[in-house]
């Protein structure tokens, strides 16, 4: 990643970005933008691109995984991302106002976001409450290191996390990790 990257979210950040999406025009669908990043790495182009179909199970309710498909994905390297809670209850709430198939995050005419409008969206977001240096990347990065910091507690490895992202190499995930000062010195004291 060359350049600057985007910042990772405190808890309280995340927490007024998503206060923040509940007081725009359409609060049910930007709190599930939000938590598309947030809660499941996603970056802009792919929530931009999410249908129904990726999200529901046979009976037509949200299911248990989203489906990246490689025509969403980033260089076609598609993914299966277990649904976190908050964010299925986000997807309930907008699935009732969204009937029929299609787009989950629709502009106010009813066609598909684009990716260049969710990365707008995320910026005037981040602006309106004051946080600088986040982009529609920090969730992803957020999510993608709050994931790294927590995969042993699940019995995983990076390589979990290394699939969560999408990312063909672990070195990508890698670049993706803020590292954590307060850690590093516990980690110290243990030594």
């Amino acid at each position: 990643m060359a350049g600057k990257q985007a910042k990772i979210l405190s808890d309280q950040a995340a927490r007024d970005l998503l206060f923040f999406a509940g007081t725009t025009r359409h609060p049910d669908r930007n709190r599930a933008i939000v938590l598309l990043s947030l809660k499941a790495g996603l970056r802009a182009a792919e929530i931009a691109k999410l249908t129904w179909d990726m999200v529901e199970g046979a009976e037509g309710e949200i299911g248990s995984t989203i489906e990246v498909r490689d025509s969403v994905a980033k260089r076609r390297h598609g993914r299966r991302i277990p649904v976190q809670q908050d964010l299925r209850q986000a997807l309930i709430a907008l699935r009732k106002l969204s009937p029929g198939n299609g787009p989950i995050a629709r502009s106010e005419r009813g066609g598909p976001m684009t990716p260049l409008s969710i990365v707008v969206w995320f910026n005037r977001a981040f602006q309106a409450i004051g946080l600088s240096g986040c982009s529609s990347h920090s969730g992803r990065r957020t999510f993608i290191t709050r994931a790294a910091r927590l995969v042993h507690k699940a019995g995983g490895s990076l390589r979990d996390v290394q699939l969560l992202a999408g990312h063909r190499s672990i070195q990508t995930t890698e670049r993706y990790i803020d590292g954590d000062s307060d850690a590093q010195r516990r980690l110290v004291s243990l030594i």
